[in-house]
């Protein structure tokens, strides 16, 4: 242990000092659990044998509603209502007029958010069952972003990838973790933020097994796992594509090899996740959300859970929201939707002007798109929040073209890495907690819906 310790230091002591930070900040709510717990009470689910929650938490948000009920003949079916038309859409995809429901047996509560945290959630729960508490759990997963994104780093610099030094990693890991709405999320405990935090989590390992493709299987593995959290995360998949085309050049059986050891695990994992979606319900690509009870169901219903409508919205909060400012306290107002990335992360804009192009540029930048695409054309902004957290779906490889880039950490770049760590310490310290700070625009929320 103690040689470990020698070699592994510097990340051990990131982790320790990250659960100082974030524990800090976190506060009073690490004694209790967190207003929305889904992935304890999906994981107690699991543990009493059931998929779907016995007892939903009336403060809980989000609650994904299945309907039992009696036809007219007799038969008793699943499904939910279409708010759009008056009909009963039955697992499977069949529609039947409202007026054949003769009564309503049961509503079926389940948590429609990909179910990978809530096996992290399992020895909490199996210890203290439905009131496990949630944001401990996800202040340590937290905690471990900084010292594997460190660990990520150091794999840049070994492999000829980065020129970093140590302390420019630093410098890089502090801007990931405390720098960007990581902080935030990584200090709420909810089941929207536990997300986030896991998905950073498996986003910093799977891009480590994926440089130089040396780990096809593990980079598999966490790339399956960060879809079961974040189902956008599936199309993180071109940078360890990229690589193994790299490194592997003209030897076709190596290259097919190593992708055969990477599709393997997310085959399965794909295969679980299907299984649960269909013994749910009914349907193999439904995880839930479908099923949400939530103000915006309507829209949902006349376009998709993603549609070209909803991408000027999203552009709008990922790029040019600001803050409102005035001259009567509390002098500032963040949006329901958040803030524009390069607010709450200034040095990002520093990607425009790299100084060099390596062989992870064009990799790196291929799968920032490709995630950043569903972020941008889904239904939800992400609101209510501090800043565009979506954006935690590809920050990890955000800030990896930084350290590849090559453009010196002078003065005026950790200046600005000074500022986001501000500006996201606000956010982590008032976020849910102090709501004269931020309003609601409810009222703005919603697309502006076609005819």
């Amino acid at each position: 242990m103690k040689a470990w310790l020698q070699r592994n230091r510097l990340p051990a002591f990131a982790f320790a000092l990250a659960l100082l930070i974030f524990g800090a900040t976190t506060g009073t709510r690490l004694r209790r659990q967190s207003s929305d717990p889904h992935f304890v009470l999906q994981a107690h689910a699991w543990l009493s044998g059931r998929l779907h929650v016995e007892s939903w938490p009336s403060a809980a948000d989000d609650p994904a509603k299945v309907e039992e009920v009696e036809l007219d003949d007799g038969s008793l079916v699943r499904g939910r209502r279409i708010e759009v038309r008056r009909s009963f859409r039955l697992f499977g995809g069949q529609e039947v007029p409202v007026s054949r429901i003769k009564r309503t047996v049961r509503t079926i509560h389940h948590v429609s958010f990909p179910s990978f945290p809530a096996v992290l959630m399992l020895p909490q729960a199996a210890i203290h069952g439905p009131i496990a508490n949630d944001v401990a759990t996800t202040v340590i997963l937290a905690a471990l972003v900084p010292a594997f994104f460190l660990v990520l780093l150091g794999r840049l610099r070994q492999a000829g990838l980065s020129t970093r030094t140590p302390r420019e990693d630093a410098w890089l890991t502090a801007l990931l973790t405390i720098g960007s709405v990581f902080f935030f999320s990584a200090v709420q405990g909810r089941v929207w933020f536990t997300a986030h935090v896991v998905g950073v989590l498996l986003a910093t390992l799977y891009a480590w097994a994926s440089v130089g493709a040396t780990r096809p299987f593990l980079a598999g593995l966490f790339l399956g796992l960060a879809f079961v959290t974040r189902s956008p995360m599936l199309f993180m998949f071109p940078l360890f594509l990229f690589e193994a085309a790299r490194v592997s050049r003209r030897d076709r059986p190596a290259l097919l090899r190593r992708m055969a050891w990477f599709a393997a695990p997310i085959m399965v994992i794909g295969l679980v996740a299907a299984w649960h979606n269909h013994a749910r319900f009914g349907e193999l690509a439904e995880f839930g959300h479908s099923y949400l009870a939530v103000r915006q169901r309507a829209q949902i219903e006349r376009f998709g859970l993603f549609d070209l409508s909803y991408l000027s919205r999203n552009l709008s909060v990922a790029l040019t929201l600001l803050p409102d400012f005035s001259r009567t306290p509390p002098f500032l107002s963040v949006s329901g939707h958040g803030m524009a990335i390069w607010i709450t992360t200034p040095a990002l804009l520093l990607l425009l002007w790299p100084r060099h192009r390596g062989p992870l540029h064009h990799a790196l930048w291929t799968t920032v798109a490709m995630v950043a695409g569903w972020s941008l054309l889904y239904q939800n902004s992400g609101w209510v929040q501090f800043g565009y957290r979506f954006s935690l779906d590809y920050m990890v490889f955000l800030v990896m073209l930084l350290a590849v880039g090559a453009r010196p950490l002078t003065r005026t770049v950790k200046g600005l890495i000074l500022v986001g760590v501000l500006v996201n310490l606000f956010g982590a310290v008032t976020f849910h907690r102090y709501g004269k700070f931020y309003r609601s625009d409810t009222a703005t929320y919603d697309c502006v819906v076609r005819d």
